[in-house]
């Protein structure tokens, strides 16, 4: 029988980008570029993981022509649904494993995004029994959702509490309540996330959910209970 972690309760693990393929950065960066505005980190810092219609507002201040936030979510949306088409969601290469390996652990797990509770239903409902409380929680009207989700849905210590996602502005946070965090940034050429992870101080920044192994978990919890996640 494998033995469980000591410290870590909880796995908070991001749909988009994480568990499932990033269908937003592309996106956005066609959205951007193809209007005549310059995709930049800093764009992507005001943009990525924000509630909605912050994020629309934000790209259409990268336009040089006048949109309004409510038309930019519309086109952005418009858009993203022509490029699902050809690029369809779809399970990221050992996210099914990642998940298993985490309740081995003894880690109860639940997913979380900025879309409605219906697109985990869509993508991972057929494996509900490997996630735990609400199995989703919907954070666009409180992005990140860290603090939320850790005290607020489940009840647990920060230091309880792993986080996984591709975003460098949900680490930059996870620092601040120093909540143990793994980075596993986007893999799209235009992306800028894994700089700006690597600029945070992100010590466990992988290329792949296979490197997210018990080894690394193991680590990650010891840290955990030595107060050392971002500082060891």
């Amino acid at each position: 029988m494998t033995e469980h972690l000591h410290r870590l309760r909880l796995a908070a693990v991001n749909l988009d980008g994480v568990l499932l393929n990033d269908t937003f950065s592309p996106v956005i960066h066609r959205f951007v570029v193809g209007r005549g505005g310059t995709y930049t980190a800093e764009l992507e810092r005001r943009v990525f993981s924000q509630p909605r219609d912050v994020a629309g507002r934000r790209m259409a201040q990268a336009l040089p022509v006048p949109m309004t936030g409510e038309a930019a979510l519309t086109a952005y949306f418009t858009e993203r649904a022509a490029y699902l088409e050809d690029h369809p969601v779809a399970l990221n290469p050992g996210a099914l494993d990642l998940l298993r390996r985490l309740r081995l652990l003894g880690l109860r797990t639940v997913g979380y995004g900025g879309l409605d509770k219906e697109h985990f239903d869509e993508h991972l409902g057929a494996y509900a029994p490997l996630f735990d409380g609400p199995g989703y929680v919907c954070t666009d009207s409180f992005r990140p959702g860290i603090a939320e989700i850790t005290t607020g849905v489940f009840g647990l210590a920060h230091g309880e509490v792993l986080f996984i996602d591709d975003v460098a502005a949900v680490a930059e946070t996870a620092k601040d309540l120093d909540v143990p965090f793994i980075g596993c940034p986007s893999t799209f050429e235009g992306s800028f996330q894994r700089s700006l992870m690597k600029a945070a101080g992100v010590r466990h920044l992988v290329g792949s959910l296979h490197d997210i192994d018990e080894e690394r978990l193991r680590t990650i919890d010891r840290e955990a209970a030595a107060g050392t996640v971002w500082t060891g």
